[in-house]
Parts: C-alpha cells; sequence; structure tokens
C-alpha cells in the first residue's frame, strides 16, 4: 500500500487561498445537500495534560473523499514550543478503503478555517470593504487574514490581542510584501471602530469585543469558539445580527458558547440563523440585503472541510507527482 505523506510547506505550493475557498464551498454545498456522512466529532477530555483530543471522520461521495483527522487542542503547548493545535489528516482511498494520503492536519486545518471564513466574507460582506480587524493572533490567525485578503481589496488590516507584544510580532511576519496599512491597535474599541470586517479566533470564554459599538453594515466572522463554554462574539452581535449564517446547524448549535450562552438565557432561538453556508452558496437563502446589514458566520468547524480540501490537495499532489511516497 503506497501512502502519499505532505508537510506543511509541500502543501502551500500545491493549494492556494482562492483554491481552498472554492473547496469549502464545495463541501458546504454538499454537506447542506444532505449528500455527507458526517457524525459530530468525537471529544476526550485529557484532563491531566489540561488537553481535548478529538476525532473528526466522514465520507462525502461527490468529492470521494473518505478519512478521519485527528486533531489535539493543548493550551499549554506552546509553553512547550509546541503547537497549541497539532493534528494529522489520514484519507482513505474511497474504492478500497486503503490509506492513500496522510498529511499535516494542523496547516490543513488552518487552511480550510481561514477559507470558511473567506467563503462565508465573498458571499456576505460589503464589496467596497476596505478595513478589516483581526482579534487573535494565534495558529489560525494567518490563514483568516489571507483569506479575507483573498476575496476584499483591504486597504488597512487592524489586528488587536490582550498582548501587544505578540500583536507586533504578528504583523511583522505577515505584512512582509503586502501593501495594506497595518495597525497595532490597543484596544478591542481601537480596533473594531469603524471596520468593515471583523474577525474573531480566539479561545476566549469572554467576548473580545463590544458588538455595540460595531458600525452598521459589518461582516463578522466567529471562529474561535467550539466549546459551549467559549463566547468571544458578545450577545449583542449574536442576537441583533441582520443576517446569521453558520457552517454546520447541528455542530454550531451543539458546541459554540456564542449561541449557548444566549439561548440559556432565552435571549437567542435557533430560528434566528437564516441557514447554513451550503445554503447560501446554493442560493437557497439570502445574505445581505442593504449596505446598513450587520452580517454575522459561525463557524465551529466540521470534518467534511477537512475531507474534501484533503482530497483536492491530495489530488493535486498525486497529479503533479509530488510528497514523499511510503510503502507498508
Amino acid at each position: 500500500m503506497k501512502i502519499i505523506v505532505l508537510n506543511e510547506k509541500e502543501m502551500k505550493n500545491i493549494m492556494n487561498m482562492k483554491d481552498a475557498i472554492r473547496a469549502v464551498k464545495e463541501a458546504s454545498s454538499n454537506y447542506s445537500k444532505g449528500k455527507t456522512d458526517i457524525p459530530l466529532r468525537a471529544n476526550l477530555n485529557v484532563k491531566e495534560y489540561n488537553g481535548n483530543s478529538l476525532y473528526m471522520y466522514g465520507y462525502v461521495p461527490d468529492s470521494k473523499a473518505l478519512g478521519v483527522k485527528l486533531v489535539s487542542v493543548y493550551p499549554d503547548n506552546p509553553k512547550k514550543g509546541v503547537s497549541a493545535c497539532p493534528a494529522t489528516m489520514i484519507l482513505e482511498n474511497a474504492e478500497t478503503g486503503e490509506v492513500n494520503a496522510i498529511m499535516d492536519g494542523t496547516y490543513l486545518t488552518r487552511l480550510r478555517t481561514g477559507a470558511l471564513s473567506g467563503a462565508a466574507t465573498d458571499l456576505l460582506a460589503k464589496k467596497d470593504s476596505k478595513v478589516f480587524t483581526l482579534i487573535g493572533t494565534g495558529g489560525q490567525a494567518e490563514c483568516q487574514l489571507e483569506a479575507i485578503l483573498a476575496v476584499r481589496d483591504i486597504e488597512e488590516v487592524r489586528v488587536y490581542s490582550r498582548n501587544i507584544e505578540n500583536v507586533k510580532k504578528f504583523i511583522e511576519r505577515v505584512s512582509k510584501g503586502k501593501h495594506q496599512r497595518f495597525v497595532a491597535c490597543n484596544s478591542s474599541d481601537e480596533a473594531v471602530d469603524g471596520a468593515d470586517i471583523i474577525t474573531a479566533v480566539t479561545v476566549s470564554n469572554d467576548p473580545v469585543f463590544d458588538g455595540k459599538k460595531v458600525k452598521k453594515g459589518c461582516h463578522i466572522n466567529g471562529v474561535g469558539s467550539y466549546t459551549p463554554e467559549m463566547s468571544e462574539i458578545d450577545e449583542h452581535i449574536v442576537c441583533n445580527s441582520n443576517v446569521i449564517i453558520v457552517d454546520t446547524m447541528d455542530g454550531t448549535i451543539n458546541e459554540t458558547g456564542d449561541f449557548l450562552k444566549p439561548m440559556k438565557k432565552g435571549l437567542f432561538k435557533k430560528e434566528m440563523i437564516i441557514g447554513e453556508l451550503g445554503d447560501l452558496v446554493d442560493g437557497k437563502c439570502s445574505g445581505r440585503k442593504s449596505d446598513n446589514d450587520i452580517t454575522f458566520f459561525e463557524t465551529t468547524g466540521s470534518a467534511v472541510f477537512d475531507l474534501v480540501t484533503g482530497q483536492k490537495i491530495y489530488e493535486l499532489a498525486n497529479s503533479k507527482s509530488m510528497g514523499q511516497i511510503i510503502e507498508i
């Protein structure tokens, strides 16, 4: 059995962000049409090491994508010089069940998560959006930035995190070769004031900006909340946005504190969600109706996005004879 092994550098050379955005739109469409078999991810709590081990698996027939992503969330890892979200993607031949690819699941997660925000922003944000605010500078942040720059002609990028030194280091790293003006913000109020697009990608249990200070017409991506305790988006945005779209209805309603906390208070009902990203892609639900609408996209992630994106990377690698071949 021959297996292609791909690292981050090779994956970056194979697929760019615009290709990834197309891949997650395809995955979203298939998911919302019910043409996938994607169980809810299994989550094991490893209390001794303050970690969680997740198993995200499924099958997407139209894309011939079958496999599982092993991903862990260990917030203390950076202190040990290790990624906080190490992951490995394992793909199988849908016809035989044989493993045919192993790839860097950490980068795949960052790529497809960024692509999801890019897809939602492409479909929901105002076409003339110029100011983008990024809240959070962790491992997911760079792909989130690349995704927004891929779908809108942004002139100013504002970056905010509780640690201003991390913000400065992030800007120094990602601004090279880009024409946009980068601004290190000292407060979330400064960051969101007048912003056209806001992406929050943190693991905060509390809101990271004041939703009442968001201007009309803004588009917001909520990326970081994947447990009932986490809620980086405040209740004002969740309960008062004109359009709310999610990546997957089941996953979002069951997993993210952004929705679960206001639901418990009786402030939010799932019926307030217009639809899934796939519904928006297929034109089954409407997005922005006016330039004054505040639009909100929430993603908690799903194996369907890893599978389709990973499968396309594998197919490209196979056609270009890229990656290391191992035989077992």
